[in-house]
């Protein structure tokens, strides 16, 4: 049997390794920016949306907000719903005068079949 010294060398050098290991898993990416969260993140995109042309609203009484716009083919004539950037309404066959369309809606869907959309 040995006298034991061995072992601590062996279990330091094992330490040693798995830190190298772990370490060379962290990058540093100092000159790279992180992407914009929780507040940051809704005045990039409040600013994007008026930019845009379009009206940055609160929904409900909530937190909520969404980006309403006129999309380019509001009013022209559909038959269904890929003829229009947001949807086709099927009582008039005309694209919805705003995107997103939000609420029930009777629209036409791929095929040309009446259907209730409805979107919070």
């Amino acid at each position: 049997m040995g006298n034991g010294r061995g072992r601590g060398r062996t279990g330091a050098a094992a330490l040693l390794l798995a830190m190298v290991v772990l370490a060379s898993g962290c990058r540093s990416d100092r000159g790279a920016a992180l992407p914009p969260v929780g507040e940051a993140q809704m005045d990039v995109y409040h600013k994007a949306c008026v930019k845009g042309g379009g009206d940055y609203l609160r929904l409900g009484s909530g937190k909520t907000f969404t980006c309403e716009s006129l999309p380019d083919d509001a009013g022209k004539y559909c038959t269904k719903s890929s003829d229009c950037e947001s949807a086709c309404l099927s009582r008039s066959h005309s694209c919805a005068p705003v995107r997103p369309l939000l609420g029930c809606n009777d629209v036409l869907d791929g095929n040309g079949s009446a259907v209730t959309q409805c979107v919070n």
